[in-house]
């Protein structure tokens, strides 16, 4: 049984997606020495290098996704991808603050751009490449989404733009991770629990997807195996890229590109795989997998990083900042106000997702620039 298992699971193009990404790291570990002192063009032929292992990784991210939404169907499926990559993400940022420098924008400036490209690009190109003559989504579960945006947003970034210092302190900042954690704990067991229906594809009848503890009970072995590549094979491209930012801000340095586009691209190469699995499911008019991989990953990634900063802060005496610029605030509340259109009524079109991508391309030259 376990071997039939593993000969299943440990696919050649999985062992292989495995093997890079781990071997990569420890490139990059191996040759950080070397790389710090490295001519400009050794510089980008490592950028470039690191870029191509993470794509290749990514892809195998993907296929494990792929195959855990076929055995569980949505949410489960699609939450086991973005839960994964948020947590390794939220502990990257963790990381970061713990050691050594000054990093008191690092959350505020990651989430924001986790924003922007997940409701902006991401959500965008989705609805541009996938949605022909329209599609439809579960209003319901739709609608939790957006309202645990907003609400999340507001208290990460509204908020402190009026608080002395732009941040919470003391006992506020230990209520408001408190209460963000248990906000997003609730969410979550209302999506995993009796309300799951609203986030599965519409015309899906409940009896198509088996009760969660029947598919365990069945292929409970090949989910574990398949769990485990699948993080196994992220922490990896999360670990890649954390490194690679010391190379990519080199290379811009020298470059003469501005330093605060490489949090853009950073961000969106951890969030590879989701993107690839959303707009897989977007050319498949499965639109309510693509509510659930981008809107939940925003949900994960403001609900956890937020209060794990804020803790972090109190404990350590380290300074977090979340207050964005004014100009950042307006995009991002414009964004947030797109992608509720774009969803209104529980239906979208092509042309919804223009709205979208052009706020991104207006972020993009802005941080450019």
């Amino acid at each position: 049984m376990l071997m039939t298992v593993l000969r299943t699971v440990l696919t050649p193009s999985a062992l292989t997606s495995l093997a890079l990404g781990w071997l990569g790291v420890l490139a990059l570990a191996a040759a950080a020495p070397m790389l710090a002192a490295a001519p400009p063009a050794i510089t980008w032929l490592a950028l470039a290098g690191v870029v191509a292992v993470i794509l290749v990784a990514a892809f195998g991210v993907v296929a494990q996704a792929e195959a855990l939404a076929h055995r569980l169907g949505d949410p489960y499926g699609s939450l086991i991808l973005t839960i994964s990559i948020v947590l390794v993400e939220v502990i990257l940022i963790a990381s970061v603050l713990l050691g050594p420098g000054e990093h008191a924008t690092i959350a505020r400036d990651s989430v924001m751009a986790v924003t922007m490209i997940i409701l902006g690009l991401v959500v965008g190109l989705s609805l541009v490449v996938g949605a022909r003559g329209g599609a439809r989504v579960q209003q319901s579960g739709t609608n939790s989404y957006l309202l645990m945006i907003v609400l999340l947003t507001a208290v990460a970034f509204v908020v402190p733009s009026f608080l002395p210092g732009g941040t919470y302190t003391g006992t506020l900042a230990l209520v408001v991770a408190a209460v963000s954690i248990v906000g997003y704990g609730l969410f979550l067991a209302r999506q995993l629990g009796a309300h799951a229906a609203d986030y599965r594809e519409i015309g899906e009848s409940a009896h198509e997807h088996r009760y969660v503890r029947e598919v365990v009970r069945t292929h409970g072995g090949e989910l574990v195996a398949r769990t485990l590549l699948l993080v196994a094979t992220v922490v990896p491209i999360v670990l890649m890229s954390h490194d690679m930012s010391t190379l990519m801000n080199t290379a811009f340095t020298e470059a003469g590109v501005p330093l605060a586009l490489s949090g853009v691209v950073i961000a969106a190469i951890v969030f590879m795989p989701e993107t690839l699995t959303t707009l897989r499911a977007a050319r498949a008019g499965e639109f309510q997998r693509v509510v659930n991989l981008c809107l939940g990953a925003l949900v994960s990634t403001v609900g956890l990083t937020i209060p794990v900063v804020l803790v972090i802060g109190e404990i350590t005496g380290a300074h977090v900042v979340l207050a964005p610029e004014l100009t950042q605030l307006l995009l991002v509340g414009a964004m947030i106000a797109a992608t509720i259109w774009a969803f209104w009524g529980g239906k979208t079109t092509r042309a919804r997702g223009i709205v979208p991508l052009a706020l991104f391309a207006a972020y993009f030259v802005m941080i450019a620039l």
